[in-house]
């Protein structure tokens, strides 16, 4: 019985260690194949990471386009209000302008009404 034992004893220990050969060699493969993985993962990695750059760049030109374009129609907006201000205040101008030609006129007919007036009165008292 001892040598039987002795003999599974060795046996069980040959299995072990060819166990543990077999598992760090597939350790070993796993290892490198994590090694390449990972390589390849980082290199996805930054071709995402410099698509994702590109196409966050693209958004911003687009975005500052189409601000450049919001400024400048409320640029044209702002100048358009103006002028349309300035027709308003060229409308109220002719009608004050209106209003004081119609007043000039009235004046200068009261002006000459006076002037004969006091052109009557002069031969009146010129004649006495």
């Amino acid at each position: 019985m001892g040598g039987d034992r002795k003999r599974i004893l060795i046996g069980l220990t040959v299995a072990m260690f060819v166990g543990l050969v077999v598992y760090m060699k597939l350790w070993t493969i796993d290892y490198s194949m994590s090694t390449d993985e990972a390589e390849l993962l980082r290199r996805q990695f930054d071709l995402a990471n410099r698509e994702a750059m590109d196409e966050s760049a693209e958004w911003r030109r687009m975005y500052d386009n189409e601000l450049d374009r919001a400024n400048r129609c409320k640029s044209e907006l702002n100048q358009l209000k103006a002028s349309f201000e300035k027709v308003g205040d060229a409308a109220r101008i002719n009608e004050k302008l209106t209003k004081m030609q119609e007043e000039n006129f009235a004046l200068r007919t009261q002006v000459d009404a006076l002037q004969r007036r006091l052109e009557a009165e002069k031969s009146r008292c010129g004649s006495q």
